[in-house]
């Protein structure tokens, strides 16, 4: 008998406060197109045909979600409310909670990066489905970089050589096993991708572009509000 095909879970770990974008609500609430920031990308994940599951990891706490209603993205999202103090954190409580296989791959995606596409999702799993490793959507850096002087307030110390360098977006694919090992084994780290090069793996990067960015100021939320704006209009 042969063995089962993996599935495709995606994990959206929402259980932060974002600070740094001065509300009085939690970053992931905030409104945005006159529905919370978070219920773009669920949206978009819950609308990609090869995921079976998209599970959002909520503070325990969370006071927010049962405010709005998310029945129209569907059966295949659910929430978790088992967030940590770290994104880490979050992410390993929901594997330890999740019925998978070994093989099963596991899509983490930043709940702020609202104008992520079902194309996107697409392109990531397609690049990554036979992958030994599994990786993640990012862009080349294209602006010149700098390196601050930290003894001297706005100041230049050096420029750095954006050669072969690569900004990192999401979601990250991994099999739901290694995944598992790789947080266990790291979780002083900002990405899935960080947790699983500590064990030595080379993630591959996958070609996404600039739109799938991260909602982190409160500027923002208008060039979000613009794409997903022109997006819709495009396809009235």
């Amino acid at each position: 008998m042969s063995a089962l095909p993996p599935r495709f879970i995606a994990i959206v770990p929402a259980a932060g406060s974002g600070s740094r974008m001065r509300s009085e609500r939690p970053k992931q609430y905030i409104e945005l197109n006159e529905r919370p920031l978070l219920w773009h990308a669920l949206q978009t994940l819950t609308r990609v045909p090869r995921i079976d599951l998209v599970l959002v990891v909520l503070a325990p706490d969370d006071s927010w979600w049962e405010r709005f209603d998310w029945s129209a993205l569907g059966e295949r999202l659910r929430p978790m409310f088992v967030g940590g103090d770290t994104r880490a954190a979050s992410v390993a409580n929901a594997l330890a909670q999740l019925d998978a296989a070994e093989n099963d791959w596991v899509l983490v995606h930043d709940a702020a990066r609202a104008c992520l596409t079902v194309a996107h999702v697409d392109t990531l799993i397609d690049g990554l489905h036979d992958d030994p490793v599994g990786g993640l959507l990012a862009v080349p850096v294209a602006d010149t970089l700098k390196r601050a002087d930290r003894a001297a307030a706005a100041r230049v110390d050096a420029t750095v050589s954006r050669d072969d360098l690569w900004q990192a977006q999401t979601p990250q694919m991994f099999r739901y096993g290694l995944l598992r090992r790789a947080l266990g084994h790291e979780d002083k780290v900002t990405d899935e991708a960080g947790a699983v090069e500590a064990l030595g793996f080379q993630p591959r990067l996958i070609a996404a572009d600039i739109t799938n960015f991260k909602v982190t100021y409160p500027q923002d939320l208008a060039l979000a509000a613009q794409i997903l704006l022109s997006r819709k209009r495009a396809s009235e």
